[in-house]
């Protein structure tokens, strides 16, 4: 069992999870609900995919909730464009959210592969 918050990516996921609350708070009253609910809960699931895959009994088995938490970002990066071409979220504020969980997707990659080649060695 892994301890979750000594991990760099759930702290940065954790962050950018709690910058994407704030942000979807700022969209338009009116037509973007069903959007801003998305948005949050693909980016809340990033984070606690890697908390749960840290309970993962095997290597193989935390590499798979890695895997989700990867899909979850690609999942919050399609909702962060619509929410950028709808005019919910200026380009301003697109910008720095997606170059983070971009970055957080790539950490995310090298921590599976890691844990994959570290299962293969097992």
């Amino acid at each position: 069992m892994r301890d979750f918050k000594n991990l760099l990516v759930w702290q940065r996921a954790h962050a950018l999870s709690v910058s994407m609350h704030v942000t979807a708070r700022r969209f338009p009253r009116s037509g973007f609900g069903n959007l801003r609910s998305q948005l949050e809960r693909a980016t809340d699931s990033i984070a606690t995919n890697i908390v749960e895959g840290c309970g993962a009994a095997t290597q193989k088995e935390f590499a798979r909730y890695l895997d989700i938490s990867i899909k979850s970002a690609n999942e919050t990066e399609h909702h962060l464009l619509a929410a950028r071409d709808r005019d919910a979220l200026p380009a301003e504020g697109w910008q720095p959210l997606t170059a983070e969980l971009i970055e957080i997707r790539r950490m995310l990659y090298s921590l599976r592969k890691k844990v994959l080649l570290d299962a293969e060695g097992s």
